[in-house]
């Protein structure tokens, strides 16, 4: 018998689409159904069926049924009603209900299946602010290298508002015209923009894996970048640290036409280097400057070796960093990161 004090408590929402059927599309919430026996003998606790958590209708009508819960008979997770009708199931035998499988079809469910997407928050309420560090360097000074670095070995999220700029621009959507053409010319992407994605990406990050970590890798780029800060979280909300790398442009430039070789990257040449350069010092060293005169601002020289920068961003990460993390043994794509192995060879 599995006894309510002996589980957590189950605290996930679940939600579901794309089945076209009013009864199955919408959003589940932890079961409140009583206790009681399953197909397979298991008497059921508080929030769970058979020994896992289970799932009914948010609109208050149902007691697992329609619901989504696990069946220790057929080793599968389902969404049905009690006599079996609207079913849906994923044989597998995950503790959550699978968010990256297609699920099958079965008895009266209709196709296609529908898609499942596990939340970590009450999608009815607003999201849990995020913890952020702003992360900023003239290009080529490794912060994304040590972003990346964060994220693998610390559980960091790390954020690029120029990968997300770039995202948006290859997915072709309603900015990404904006977006090319103020890359091209080396200019900073409109504000609106920018808050939007990166919004947006926090978000869903935090609601969909509960991670709420952040490292805004080029953010804020400007003064008016950190306006539109302000007005998601308002000027009385303390304003997040800075880990400022910096590096002189002789060095600065000898990386990234180095890196020109193999990163594909249109902006990595001479012309483009100094105009985003240029763009730098005008646009966001006022910004620094500012954190500096807040204290919250830390400097870190990105001319020594990456070891010695990374033993820096780590300590200045300790304090959010999750034991588990801090304590986790390098990974070998770690090592290579950091110059302690070498990139393996082509075949």
């Amino acid at each position: 018998m599995h006894e309510s004090n002996q589980l957590p408590t189950n605290t996930y929402f679940i939600e579901v689409s794309g089945a076209g059927l009013p009864e199955v599309d919408g959003l589940f919430v932890p079961s409140t159904a009583p206790p009681t026996e399953s197909e397979s003998g298991t008497v059921s606790s508080l929030g769970y069926w058979n020994g896992r958590m289970a799932w009914d209708r948010a609109d208050g009508k149902s007691a697992r049924s329609p619901a989504l819960s696990y069946s220790n008979s057929y080793k599968s997770w389902r969404i049905c009603r009690l006599d079996g009708h609207l079913a849906y199931d994923m044989t597998c035998e995950d503790e959550l209900p699978p968010t990256d499988k297609e699920w099958h079809v079965y008895k009266k469910g209709v196709v296609p299946a529908p898609k499942v997407v596990l939340h970590h928050y009450d999608p009815r309420l607003g999201c849990p602010k995020p913890n952020v560090v702003f992360v900023l360097g003239g290009p080529g000074t490794g912060k994304g290298t040590m972003c990346e670095l964060a994220e693998s070995q610390l559980g960091w999220t790390h954020l690029s508002t120029g990968n997300l700029l770039r995202t948006e621009l290859e997915a072709g959507g309603p900015s990404a015209a904006t977006i090319g053409e103020y890359i091209n010319a080396g200019k900073l992407v409109p504000n609106e923009i920018v808050m939007t994605l990166l919004k947006d990406a926090m978000e869903h990050i935090t609601r969909t894996t509960g991670r709420n970590n952040f490292l805004l890798d080029g953010f804020p780029r400007s003064l008016t970048n950190l306006e539109g800060w302000y007005e998601i979280f308002g000027r009385d909300a303390e304003l997040p640290k800075m880990l400022y790398f910096e590096c002189p442009y002789e060095v600065l430039e000898k990386r990234v036409l180095g890196r020109a070789k193999y990163s594909g990257r249109s902006d990595d040449n001479v012309e483009s280097m100094k105009l985003r350069f240029d763009t730098f010092k005008a646009e966001t060293l006022p910004t620094v400057e500012l954190f500096k005169g807040k204290s919250k601002c830390v400097e870190i020289d990105t001319r020594q070796d990456r070891q010695a920068v990374y033993n820096l961003v780590t300590s200045n990460l300790a304090e959010y960093t999750d034991k588990e993390f801090a304590t986790k043994p390098l990974t070998e794509r770690a090592e290579i990161l950091l110059g302690l192995k070498p990139y393996p060879k082509d075949d």
